[in-house]
């Protein structure tokens, strides 16, 4: 009788767990918000930085007035033709000592990133202008001039020309500008 009672007593336990069960609706989850979290799209709008002067986003985001980047020089000359030109006129020489700058490293950088349309000689036949990609760029023997406006050309870019201030710190701009010059002398 007493293993009769046992055998029943488990059987309703058993029975009793098992009609709590229901596929059509889970269990309760303890922090649901870890197990199914909400997922974002890869650099959309987040409201995290939501203000109430209704910048909507940016205002976390934006750096405060007057700040400069670190390691980052300001170029005062502005992006305009009339700003080329007056560099142009001014003849700005370059604020690196000519005996201290190297010209191994400022060959490096022209062939990594000018010399692929200006050539290795600087005489325009670069390996874009071959294939025929791009046309039109010219021989540094044909144009005038100086370190001060090929520096202001590597910081917007000119004509086709994108700018390489991203990938060139104010110091390389200046190398390459001088490596630019020496290229026009051998032409």
């Amino acid at each position: 009788m007493k293993s009769l009672l046992k055998i029943a007593l488990v059987l309703g336990i058993v029975i009793s767990f098992s009609s709590c069960k229901d596929n059509g609706a889970p269990n309760y989850q303890y922090m649901p918000n870890m197990y199914e979290s909400v997922a974002y799209e890869t650099y959309s709008e987040s409201s995290a930085f939501n203000s109430p002067n209704g910048l909507q986003g940016k205002e976390g985001q934006l750096p405060p007035v007057g700040t400069v980047k670190r390691g980052y020089v300001p170029y005062e000359f502005p992006n305009t033709p009339e700003a080329y030109n007056a560099v142009k006129a001014a003849n700005i020489a370059s604020p690196l000592d000519p005996a201290k700058i190297d010209m191994k490293k400022a060959e490096e950088l022209y062939n990594i990133y000018c010399a692929i349309c200006h050539g290795t000689a600087g005489d325009g036949k670069g390996n874009l202008v071959t294939q025929g990609k791009y046309l039109g760029v010219p021989s540094y023997a044909d144009r005038v001039i100086n370190q001060g406006s090929i520096n202001h050309v590597i910081n917007y870019g000119l004509n086709s020309m994108g700018s390489y201030a991203n990938q060139l710190d104010q110091q390389e701009r200046w190398m390459v500008a001088a490596y630019v010059m020496q290229l026009k002398g051998q032409l």
